[in-house]
């Protein structure tokens, strides 16, 4: 079904993986559109509660890949191709053409085994975790190709590290290694190499399984919701949630999981 990333579903978690390793996993049209695909595959299936994305090989991405860098037509940002249907449904701020990760349903992990430059660091701010290998290196990197703040960055980037470290990150597109961005908050936590997958997988397992997919669902949304919101307009959102909840079946179970001192079996409804 995909030919430049893998997809995979085991139990209650989806891993997609980029799969360009000889190229460092740089992006391509094709990359692009099977990562969309993917997500919105996994974001859609209930039998999917968390979703890791990783890198093949040494990379987690690095970037747009080169070759097509080299012949990028000026419009290709407003092309009819990378426009997505349009849902109502949902806040059009998080359905452009890489801001799409918080309108998945589901928690996203980044698990980032190697480089993660321009794009893949894009791809890593959007994400709600960011567990990185003590091995990983990041950089904006649009500076040295003579671009711009590219898809949301600038709105981003301060969000998690704060403006002095984003402007810092963003004018000089210097590199920062893994504990520089532990340091900053660029990434919440480090793993050695070889036990990065497993630290991002018992994270997925943590959120597939003891917690509430419903409230998991609703908190997502309630925090990238957040920013465009007075203190007043998201208190009233969250009355409205909390009666919801009330009413729904996992309030139910996880009541009756306390009171009984056995693992919860939350449904997500």
């Amino acid at each position: 079904m995909y030919s430049q990333i893998m997809y995979a579903v085991d139990g209650s978690v989806a891993t997609i993986t980029l799969n360009r390793p000889e190229r460092m996993n740089a992006l391509t049209k094709v990359l692009e559109t099977e990562l969309w695909s993917a997500l919105d595959q996994a974001g859609r299936d209930d039998q999917v509660r968390a979703v890791v994305l990783t890198g093949a090989g040494r990379a987690f991405c690095a970037g747009m890949d080169m070759d097509e860098l080299e012949v990028l037509p000026p419009d290709d940002i407003g092309r009819r191709e990378w426009m997505r249907p349009y849902d109502m449904n949902r806040r059009a701020d998080y359905q452009t053409r890489y801001s799409y990760f918080p309108n998945i349903d589901k928690p996203v992990i980044s698990a980032i085994n190697g480089a993660a430059a321009g794009l893949g660091l894009i791809f890593a701010l959007y994400s709600d975790f960011r567990i990185a290998s003590t091995s990983a290196v990041f950089a904006t990197a649009f500076a040295k190709r003579g671009l711009i703040a590219e898809h949301g960055i600038a709105w981003i980037l301060p969000r998690v590290v704060g403006h002095a470290h984003a402007i810092d990150l963003l004018l000089t597109s210097r590199k920062v290694d893994a504990d520089e961005a532990l340091r900053i908050g660029l990434v919440q936590r480090l793993v050695e190499p070889e036990h990065l997958l497993e630290e991002a997988y018992a994270l997925a397992d943590t959120l597939s399984r003891d917690v509430s997919p419903r409230s998991v669902r609703v908190m997502k949304r309630q925090l990238w919701e957040a920013p465009y919101q007075s203190l007043g307009q998201a208190v009233v959102l969250a009355n409205r949630e909390m009666y919801d909840s009330i009413l729904s079946e996992d309030f139910q179970e996880g009541v009756a999981h306390f009171k009984e001192k056995r693992a919860a079996r939350f449904t997500g409804r």
